[in-house]
């Protein structure tokens, strides 16, 4: 280590600290909260996305010939019997516990 060339271990030294700083510097960017709330963002309109995609497969079956089929009363029926169901007992829970 006495052998090196003090030259040399500044140059050394100097691609270190520049390694350093783009390091600190992709860290910063990753942690940035308009970069994290941008990629909640985007995963969550794809999220919603394939939501919407499962959903109308189900309301609205494929058929043979691989266009949408016919709206399917009974499963729209259903699905705002549930959100009805699910948004009163919400909506109890928050009455009840405020007494």
């Amino acid at each position: 280590m006495a052998d090196r060339d003090p030259e040399a271990l500044e140059r050394e030294i100097e691609r270190t600290r520049q390694e350093l700083a783009r390091t600190i510097d992709e860290l910063a960017e990753r942690v940035n909260p308009r970069n994290l709330a941008h990629k909640g963002t985007e995963r969550i309109k794809e999220e919603a996305g394939q939501l919407v995609q499962a959903v109308n497969a189900i309301v609205r079956p494929e058929g043979e010939d691989g266009e949408p089929g016919r709206l399917d009363k009974r499963v729209v029926c259903a699905g705002a019997a549930a959100a009805v169901t699910l948004t009163a007992l919400v909506l109890w829970r928050r009455k009840r516990k405020r007494r």
